[in-house]
């Protein structure tokens, strides 16, 4: 299931609402007498293009994809791939990034971009793993850490998000901007040592597993529902893909625009600081290295997830689908001995033709 909102010119007062994935859509003035909206009824208008630019068909075609990469990884790494341990290492690997991506689903959907994510994980594991932190930890409790993390990202977040709603600063800037900052400063901290994580209780709660799958997972798990029921099911999500698809109209309908984008921010700094945690937990350190491409990589699998880079459409799910596709296309890569050269040129392709069929989906809508 995945969030749309309609892009139409709206006139004033009148409200701005996305469109969760399988409700039926409320056509505005500008589509009045027009052809329904929705994927059934777009499936019916124009076919198979219809139904890949529905919700339902863009779920489709990434599971196909999905499966695709599944069938290829049996083929030529045999058992090494099917195994379940290698299932559960996909999925770990897939969880760090995959919070971030759920974060950064909301930032893309709402019209925005953040180049930050990577130094932002980067610097909240190194903040939560100083001596300071791991001394209070030591004498409370391991949630000291964790508070540190999430509290870090959140930081970093606001300050985006007041610099690009507030300052008026394009997102691209302040984000590049945060990205040298967040980890030069990272560098200054950790005195460019790597940190270890000394608190037993976090390695093992965090490193530990429930009926067999790992905290990690679930933690993603948990991240990517609330992520999807705050997207598809919440004011929060309608006016962030209100914002996204039409800032002028969100805006003369009643909702704060600055405000909103503001939130955004924070939330996928939030997303960052949670992913810091897992990061430390799975390294059992905390570096000015950690989280080096990330925002690459969430970027990617936002992507191709079915997010609109212009804004005003965004899927959860999508997303999740993305990260796994990523994951997996990583694992088969390194099963069968090839170098990350090779998976480099393989993503960047994989982007190329998912924006490429983005805008053929649009400009078949549109027609």
């Amino acid at each position: 299931m995945s969030a749309d909102v309609t892009k139409a010119e709206h006139t004033p007062g009148e409200p701005v609402a996305g469109v969760a994935e399988g409700a039926p859509a409320t056509p505005s003035a500008a589509h009045a007498g027009g052809p329904p909206v929705g994927g059934v009824a777009a499936a019916r208008q124009g076919g198979l293009a219809g139904f890949l630019s529905s919700p339902a068909g863009r779920s489709a075609g990434l599971v196909i994809a999905l499966v695709l990469l599944v069938v290829v990884g049996i083929v030529t790494a045999g058992d090494r791939f099917a195994s379940p341990d290698n299932a559960l290492t996909i999925l770990r690997l897939g969880a760090t990034i995959g919070v971030v991506s759920v974060g950064m689903t909301f930032v893309i959907s709402g019209g925005g971009i953040d180049l930050s994510v990577g130094a932002i994980v980067a610097l909240s594991s190194v903040w939560a793993t100083t001596v300071a932190t791991q001394t209070m930890a030591a004498n409370y409790h391991w949630v000291v850490m964790v508070f540190a993390a999430v509290a870090v990202g959140a930081a970093c977040g606001l300050v985006n998000g007041v610099l690009v709603a507030y300052g008026r600063i394009a997102p691209f800037i302040v984000t590049l901007a945060m990205l040298a900052a967040a980890r030069g400063l990272a560098e200054l901290i950790a005195k460019r040592r790597t940190q270890i994580v000394r608190e037993r209780g976090f390695i093992d709660f965090f490193g530990g597993s429930v009926l067999g799958i790992p905290v990690l997972v679930i933690m993603f798990a948990v991240v990517a529902a609330i992520g999807w029921v705050l997207l598809n099911r919440t004011t929060f999500g309608r006016r962030t893909l209100a914002i996204g698809g039409n800032p002028e109209a969100a805006r003369l309908a009643g909702i704060r625009v600055q405000r909103q984008t503001m939130y955004l921010y924070i939330l996928l700094g939030i997303a960052c600081g949670i992913a810091a945690v897992m990061i430390m937990a799975r390294t059992t350190t905390g570096t000015s290295t950690h989280g080096q491409l990330y925002e690459l990589d969430a970027i990617a699998a936002v992507v191709i997830g079915g997010t609109l880079l212009s804004g005003g459409r965004g899927t959860v799910v999508g997303t999740v689908l993305g990260v796994l596709i990523f994951t997996t296309l990583s694992n088969v890569f390194t099963l069968n001995n090839l170098d990350t050269s090779t998976q480099a040129v393989a993503k960047g392709a994989i982007i190329v033709a998912a924006v490429l069929l983005q805008q053929r989906v649009s400009r078949t809508r549109s027609t």
